[in-house]
């Protein structure tokens, strides 16, 4: 057999992670038509169906799930190879807002690892206002974020997060009570934006418990203190969305913006990984 072309197993193992030939090329800076013709040729080599494709998933076989960590290390040893002789390191600093990670923050840090093995990452969780301000500081290479109220322009959108109303499993509201809240205080822009729903709706509400970031939020829900308003992809174990079984209103859908001024293949590259992985 000859050797395999690594770029191809690197598509393999970027449209297993990202579940995407569109996102796997959007990656790699090619087309969806190039990244499935690289997959093909792969698999016709190793005789072997390594994903299932659906028009609107792609999924690993089970052979494809044996041959992922082997594809994985083959990556991640050719790239070390082509780094051996940089002589500076490079780094990357990223500043997230802390209303958009949970408990998927290991996950995320994997894919960037397993895309840039030699990269160095120095990632900043906290709240926009103080991420902006380290990142017009030059604190930070980039930033992720809620889209500003004040209309900043120079960033771009990166997706689009959806949030919700979750409790624990099993909670209950208590009959004529205020509907409990675990917020972020009053600085908050999701905070403003439920409480804005709520009274529109004519649903009382009390704010119970203060807390920064989607975990303590999420804890607070968790334990059963209060609802919490949290982005669909961040809630922990042990919560579940009542919005609809409440009559909740919606939250309407939050734009996030990347702000970047790096232009390097490299940090583009693992920005782009960065921020599919989120969709």
């Amino acid at each position: 057999m000859k050797a395999m072309d690594v770029d191809a197993v690197k598509a393999f193992v970027l449209a297993a992670d990202l579940q995407s030939f569109t996102r796997a090329a959007d990656v790699l800076g090619t087309t969806q038509s190039a990244v499935s013709l690289k997959l093909r040729r792969l698999e016709d080599q190793l005789g072997r169906r390594l994903l299932e494709r659906t028009p609107r998933h792609v999924r690993l076989s089970a052979e494809g799930l044996a041959f992922l960590g082997a594809a994985r290390e083959l990556v991640s040893t050719h790239d070390r190879a082509l780094a051996a002789f940089e002589v500076e390191r490079r780094r990357l600093a990223i500043g997230i807002s802390h209303l958009l990670v949970g408990g998927e923050l290991p996950s995320l840090l994997r894919r960037m690892r397993d895309h840039d093995p030699g990269l160095l990452v120095e990632m900043r969780v906290a709240g926009t206002h103080e991420l902006m301000q380290a990142y017009e500081q030059g604190e930070l290479d980039a930033v992720l974020a809620l889209r500003p109220e004040d209309g900043r322009k120079q960033g771009k959108a990166a997706f689009v997060e959806t949030f919700s109303w979750f409790a624990a499993v099993g909670w209950e509201p208590h009959a004529n009570r205020p509907l409990p809240l675990a917020t972020q205080g009053e600085s908050c822009r999701i905070r403003a934006v439920a409480i804005r729903a709520l009274d529109k709706a004519g649903i009382e509400w009390s704010e119970v418990f203060v807390g920064k970031g989607a975990a303590i939020l999420g804890a607070a829900a968790a334990g059963g203190l209060a609802v919490a308003v949290l982005a669909q992809r961040a809630a922990p174990s042990g919560t579940v969305d009542i919005g609809e079984s409440l009559s909740l209103p919606p939250i309407p859908p939050q734009d996030v913006m990347l702000y970047t001024a790096l232009s390097d293949r490299r940090s583009r590259e693992a920005l782009r990984v960065l921020t599919l992985a989120f969709r």
